[in-house]
């Protein structure tokens, strides 16, 4: 998975795209956050790990890589759970059109893998276009964008013209091949769709209620580097530790 996403630090307010409450932001924090202290907990094991490989000791190597894979395992639920959150908070009927889907506050792997959906979900019931919320920058790192090239990969792979509309945090995709022109008709970002409003991705074939459907162990690390030599270290690891454990086999025990 690309290393293209948010890095993994407090969003708060600026995650959502509407008033909210105190309580709101402070929960979507909390999940944000357990998920961070979790990606760290995961990079201590990972580099004692290979700390444990480096001096030989091969049984202390793979449980510290076991124990690091618990916790990513941790890391991912807690960004689930907040990338459902949010969704669902700024996804709301009332808050948005029924052909336009909010992406803030997604990391980049979560908002590809929803928008992939919406888009299959919104071809399967006749809708001719979306709207997409990407948001303009203004709250990430270096004030880049960074959904929004996501999006127009997508876009490209799936062979759907798109175009930025006048508020360069929307985007606008045609999802009936032609040109990415929006119609006077639809300017408003109001002109319903036909389906019904759109409730979430299906996950395990069930609607979600307003959730996002990516799948459990999701692979969500914010894109930190840290995270990266991280998961270099744990293949290294795995990759030499059966000829660790095969020396020590018959002199030890491995639990």
């Amino acid at each position: 998975m690309a290393a293209s996403s948010y890095p993994m630090t407090r969003i708060g307010g600026n995650a959502f795209n509407h008033s909210q409450s105190g309580e709101a932001e402070a929960e979507y924090d909390r999940l944000r956050d357990l998920a961070r202290q979790e990606a760290g907990k995961r990079s201590s094991c990972f580099d004692r790990a290979h700390q444990a490989y480096e001096r030989g000791d091969g049984a202390a190597a793979h449980q510290l890589s076991e124990e690091g894979k618990q916790h990513a395992a941790k890391m991912d639920q807690y960004n689930k759970q907040a990338s459902d959150y949010i969704f669902r908070e700024n996804n709301a009927p009332g808050r948005v059109a029924d052909d336009t889907i909010d992406l803030h506050g997604q990391f980049v792997e979560e908002a590809e893998q929803i928008l992939e959906q919406r888009i299959r979900y919104a071809q399967q019931n006749g809708q001719t276009h979306l709207h997409v919320i990407v948001g303009k920058g203004n709250h990430s790192e270096d004030h880049i964008q960074k959904i929004k090239p996501r999006v127009e990969q997508v876009c490209q792979e799936l062979g759907l013209q798109y175009s930025t509309e006048a508020n360069a945090g929307r985007m606008y995709i045609n999802l009936q091949g032609g040109p990415a022109t929006m119609s006077p008709l639809n300017s408003d970002h109001q002109g319903g769709q036909q389906g019904g409003f759109y409730q979430g991705p299906q996950q395990g074939g069930q609607q979600q209620g307003g959730y996002p459907g990516q799948q459990q162990g999701g692979n969500y690390q914010g894109g930190n580097q840290q995270n990266n030599n991280n998961d270099e270290l744990e293949k290294l690891a795995m990759k030499l530790l059966p000829r660790i454990l095969r020396k020590l086999d018959g002199c030890c025990t491995v639990m």
